[in-house]
């Protein structure tokens, strides 16, 4: 995962440190040595996390934490915060100014690459939908930006099959008044993650009887649980676990002896974030639902399609941007012999089979006729294969009978272009695409065809 580093310390040692640990693992790194200077830096570089030290002349990490969180330009950018000091109290005034998370020196190597990598993913969520939103603005079909969301209303999943231990965790959530429901075993907890409308799961890594990791990983794959925020709870000695949990999508730990306080800044920033983001969901699709969406299918239209894969584009992202062009095998066949209301049956099928298996954030449109696209931000080569072929597969496996007596076999054929980190105008990305497409109608149909851009002059093809 590619992404932008900004190093803030006054000591020059420490800065170094971090940015080589950053750097070995690919990352874009800036350096700066003051407040005023980080702040000038994230305004204009845009960082996908800020690594701050709390400890500088003039103006601390704490007051430039408040100053990035207060400008708009800043506020969405993730902000660890690095010192020295090993307090509680410390900690949770740099929660509560902001900061997403809180390490203290010796810094662990890993833990600190797990926190860059999990708040990364969340960053370039949030900037997706941050740029759709935009992109309605643009049109004037958006409201302005959203007020300040509250967690109070809230419901949570505790996890636990500890009674004190859940308690604990039950009252530091009450406090805000945030409900809590309550799951002692795995198959209750997605029991209740699927009929529940939740913000935040909070397990606990000490339970017995199954392995809590694996419930993580189950709820990540579930289209109910992936978007819920997971806060683990663990023991001093589960840094291992920790880490292994930021690897299967994790958002946050806490560990014990168990502070209240702590936890409620940290499932409170957790909700805020997933609230924020929810109403963005609800904003865009109520704002294009009727200008910019497609009438059959509900997916949006070439109109937006362009108009986001051309902002996306020009963002100059470091994270890889897909394009897949889908295109429905034999389509005028089906309406010839079937008629055109069997056609729209087979489009609304194509349509709602994308909506299902592409990831929540990707950008699914219909560009006409038999036509699809899907616009993919941060997705390897391998994830987008992957995700094409199971697009194609499960269509193929889907029965699609246009009458009474008789039965269609309905395929795609479907052609990708990975641009991996680098500089592509919109031309040239839907034209590669558009050449995969073909080769995959070339070829036989019903397949899929990849084709990756290094920016080096480079290209690689992948055949599903």
């Amino acid at each position: 995962m590619t992404a932008q580093v900004l190093i803030v310390d006054d000591i020059e040692a420490n800065a170094h440190i971090l940015s080589v640990v950053a750097q070995d693992q690919y990352y874009a790194v800036l350096t700066a040595s003051n407040g005023v200077e980080a702040i000038t830096f994230a305004r204009n570089w845009q960082p996908d996390v800020i690594i701050l030290d709390v400890m500088m002349p003039e103006m601390d990490g704490y007051e430039t934490c408040r100053r990035l969180k207060a400008d708009e330009r800043t506020m969405h950018i993730p902000v660890v915060m690095v010192t020295a000091l090993d307090g509680t109290v410390e900690k949770l005034r740099g929660l509560e100014c902001g900061a997403d998370d809180f390490l203290t020196r010796p810094i662990d190597t890993e833990t600190f690459l797990a926190r860059i990598k999990g708040l990364v993913r969340l960053k370039q969520l949030s900037d997706e939908w941050r740029a759709r939103h935009a992109t309605t603005r643009a049109l004037g079909l958006a409201p302005e930006p959203l007020d300040q969301v509250e967690v109070s209303g809230t419901r949570a999943l505790i996890v636990d099959d500890w009674d004190l231990g859940a308690a604990s965790v039950e009252t530091a959530l009450a406090e805000d008044g945030i409900q809590a429901l309550r799951a002692s075993n795995e198959e209750e907890a997605i029991a209740i993650s699927t009929g529940h409308e939740l913000s935040l799961i909070v397990i606990n890594l000490s339970m017995r009887g199954f392995e809590p990791l694996r419930l993580a990983s189950r709820l990540r794959a579930k289209v109910a649980s992936r978007d819920i925020p997971l806060l683990l709870i663990a023991e001093p000695d589960h840094r291992d676990l920790v880490l292994r949990g930021f690897d299967l999508g994790v958002n946050d730990w806490i560990s014990r002896p168990f502070n209240p306080n702590e936890f409620r800044v940290r499932a409170c920033n957790q909700i805020r974030r997933k609230l924020y983001q929810d109403r963005l969901r609800s904003a865009l699709d109520g704002a294009l639902k009727m200008a910019l969406t497609d009438p059959l299918t509900g997916l949006y239209n070439r109109r937006y399609f362009m108009r986001h894969l051309e902002g996306v584009l020009a963002a100059k992202q470091m994270a890889n941007v897909a394009l897949l062009m889908i295109d429905v095998d034999s389509f005028k066949i089906v309406n010839d012999r079937f008629g055109h209301q069997a056609g729209d049956t087979a489009l609304e099928l194509l349509g709602e089979r994308l909506r299902l298996d592409v990831r929540a954030v990707d950008l699914v449109a219909r560009l006409g006729g038999e036509e699809f696209a899907v616009v993919m931000i941060g997705a390897s080569a391998d994830e987008v294969a992957a995700i094409a072929e199971r697009v194609r597969a499960k269509l193929a496996a889907q029965e699609f009978a246009p009458t009474h007596e008789s039965a269609f076999p309905l395929t795609v054929s479907i052609g990708a272009a990975v641009a991996q980190a680098c500089d592509v105008d919109m031309d040239e990305l839907m034209r590669t695409a558009d050449r995969a497409l073909y080769l995959a109608k070339a070829r036989g149909r019903n397949r899929v065809e990849i084709t990756v851009l290094t920016g080096q002059d480079g290209q690689t093809a992948l055949s599903c």
